[in-house]
């Protein structure tokens, strides 16, 4: 990042943040609030490509970046209309530059780019997971550094020290599939429709307690690392054997997030231990999971720890949290030049101090 002076201050007009790392497209308009972030949130739109890739199973990478193409532009139009504004009203833009998929990266970065380039306005390139990191301080009761952030979003398992805004440290990753994989490889393994993780999540309400049970993967030895690929062939192999019944894949099912979910709070509890903290953050798609959320809450009214979640709607990737995450960089005079950048893999601890 640029830390020089940007040509044309901010003088806090409203910034436009802009996701399309992977299949949503999101664009969201928020004026940076130091105290009360998300009171500064005027607008935010969302488009999620689930139909264009349900066919395939999975998403495909190409017809992902041509649908960015194709929907970015009407959905700055739509988050403008929304909060009444016109892109000369922006002080500047931020953006997805990774990690994630290249050429969607890269149709969100040239967009935001161009346009800063055009208004004459900085722009700034914000790091996807930070973004989710950052969600719940866009709610009523934001939580301050320091705490631990558990961050299960897609293709990531992170267990994060924040000390201050740009100050990371990761205590655990995933060493294979992340949680999110496991819930949508596993539900694609007994037939559930794609996307596999809500589906998969849904049907363990209908499970049986105690019908089947899994491991809790790696929570026998010490560390805060993730694995799940052990547990999804465990799932496999109970599914392989079993009668196939609906009954049965719903017990299957609900054993299934059970283990996950036991697993995720057994390294929390782990990771607020060894960091000290009494704060702990949970951000990313598999954020939304409801016995997660429950089961968490009961950790931490017994351990005495506060759990902070992000509203449903951003704990998928959406553009708030980029705008969010962008208006602090740029409040802290960080931008980038002129060129358009992306970076498919970035490690969150080489980001720069806010």
């Amino acid at each position: 990042m640029d830390n020089k002076e940007f040509s044309k201050p901010v003088n806090n007009r409203p910034i436009l943040g802009i996701e399309s790392s992977c299949d949503e497209t999101g664009v969201a308009l928020l004026r940076w609030e130091p105290d009360a972030p998300g009171r500064g949130l005027l607008a935010h739109t969302l488009y999620s490509q689930i139909k264009l890739h349900a066919d395939y199973g999975g998403v495909v990478p190409e017809l992902a970046s041509r649908d960015h193409v194709r929907k970015l532009l009407p959905l700055i139009r739509e988050a403008l209309a929304q909060a009444g504004l016109t892109v000369q009203d922006l002080g500047g833009v931020a953006y997805t530059a990774g990690p994630g998929l290249v050429g969607a990266l890269l149709v969100g970065a040239s967009a935001g780019r161009a346009l800063a380039w055009a208004l004459g306005v900085p722009a700034v390139g914000v790091h996807h997971m930070e973004g989710h990191l950052l969600a719940p301080l866009l709610e009523e009761n934001p939580p301050e550094p320091p705490f631990v952030a558990l961050l299960v979003s897609g293709g990531h398992s992170l267990l994060v020290e924040v000390k201050a805004i740009g100050q990371y440290t990761i205590l655990g990753d995933t060493l294979d599939d992340a949680a999110g994989e496991a819930f949508d490889k596993t539900a694609k393994m007994m037939g559930l429709p794609y996307p596999g993780g809500p589906a998969l999540a849904k049907l363990a309400e209908q499970g049986t307690a105690g019908a089947f049970r899994f491991s809790r993967p790696m929570t026998d030895r010490p560390g805060l690392d993730f694995s799940f690929s052990g547990l999804k062939t465990q799932v496999l192999l109970a599914w392989q054997k079993s009668d196939q019944s609906e009954q049965t894949r719903a017990d299957i099912a609900r054993a299934f997030q059970e283990a996950i979910v036991d697993t995720l709070i057994i390294k929390c509890r782990r990771a607020l231990q060894a960091c000290g903290a009494r704060r702990l953050v949970i951000a990313g798609g598999v954020g939304a999971n409801r016995h997660l959320r429950a089961e968490l809450a009961k950790a931490g009214e017994k351990d005495g720890f506060q759990v902070y979640f992000p509203r449903l709607v951003f704990c998928t990737d959406n553009g708030a949290m980029i705008a969010l995450a962008g208006a602090i960089r740029l409040a802290s005079g960080q931008h980038q030049d002129e060129t358009v950048q992306v970076r498919p893999r970035w490690d969150l601890q080489t980001l720069p101090a806010a």
